[in-house]
């Protein structure tokens, strides 16, 4: 026998329309009613039947998550986030990986409108994607994180780049270090744009030149951050201070030192974003600005929420998360 919503009325003593509320987690059932209720479920087995509930409310209560690899730890830990807090609602989530191709991006948020989700999270590939205005202009909800994109009017859910960078550098300056060197990533994606910003902003602020040979730009993964190190360190007079633009370019780094430590100068320090104990034990001291990401993948899901449920007492807005900074192999 198919166990429906009328069964488990029966069962707990209480209407249809109770049933429903406490299966949708209307939070105006008192706890004796849910209680009695979800007992009802466990005891008779009773499956929600996700389509003719789809079709009925028009909503699949799922959404969807773009994000550009997997390989990557930041962008995973990202989507466990937004997971948690979807899963408070009773949502789920598609996970697709535009592997940091534009075509990829367009053609997973097609296929993500085609499976009819409530709304998307994108972590976009790069700063130029029009589409992705185009979607939230056409009905779609859409929440941006950790980056943004040109021409977009809707939420985002970011962290302060351009003042953690300068500040972690500034701090640099003010002890005492001017021998800089930069490692970033595409100028195409914003992250890499604000956090260079924020580089040059401290580095002009405090008087200090920088050989234009010492800023390297290149991929955020492990083999351009080593290739960037390496350039850097084969110039005539390396710097002894490297700010890096993420973890992966950080650990590239720190493999090139590893395996060519007389080609450093011995008074080396880093500065970079993400957190990484490595550098510590491999003996390089670092300041490290570490990001807030399972609270952006949380803040990003409570906000697509919101405009699921459709909110609009608020405006559209870009947030910006504070960093803190740690430090590794620092003295005192």
């Amino acid at each position: 026998m198919n166990v429906t919503i009328k069964h488990v009325a029966e069962r707990a003593g209480v209407s249809t329309a109770t049933v429903s509320r406490v299966v949708n987690k209307d939070t105006r059932i008192s706890a004796a009613t849910r209680e009695k209720v979800e007992q009802a479920v466990r005891d008779l087995g009773y499956r929600v039947n996700t389509v003719a509930r789809s079709l009925k409310s028009k909503r699949t209560r799922s959404i969807g998550l773009l994000a550009p690899e997997f390989a990557n730890d930041f962008f995973m830990r990202v989507a466990e986030g937004v997971e948690d807090r979807l899963a408070e609602d009773g949502y789920s989530m598609f996970l697709v990986n535009s592997r940091e191709s534009l075509e990829r991006e367009q053609l997973s948020l097609g296929l993500l409108i085609e499976k009819q989700v409530d709304g998307i999270i994108i972590i976009p590939t790069s700063n130029e994607a029009e589409y992705i205005e185009a979607i939230r202009r056409g009905g779609t909800p859409v929440v941006l994180v950790d980056r943004l994109v040109s021409n977009f009017h809707g939420d985002a859910i970011l962290v302060d780049n351009e003042d953690a960078t300068y500040n972690a550098t500034r701090r640099l300056v003010e002890s005492g270090r001017c021998s800089f060197g930069f490692i970033g990533g595409r100028p195409h994606v914003t992250t890499a744009v604000e956090r260079h910003a924020g580089f040059v902003r401290a580095v002009e602020e405090s008087g200090c030149r920088v050989d234009p040979n010492h800023i390297q730009f290149g991929d955020f993964d492990e083999e351009s951050g080593y290739t960037l190190m390496e350039a850097i360190m084969n110039t005539a007079n390396p710097p002894d201070t490297i700010v890096l633009g993420n973890y992966f370019s950080h650990l590239g780094a720190l493999r090139y030192v590893g395996t060519h430590r007389d080609a450093v100068p011995k008074s080396l320090f880093f500065v970079s974003f993400d957190d990484t104990v490595l550098s510590g034990i491999i003996g390089i001291p670092s300041i490290q600005i570490a990001q807030p990401v399972d609270e952006l993948g949380r803040r990003a899901a409570e906000r697509l929420l919101l405009r699921i449920n459709g909110n609009s007492s608020f405006p559209y807005q870009v947030e910006r998360l504070r960093t803190r900074i740690t430090e590794y192999g620092i003295a005192g």
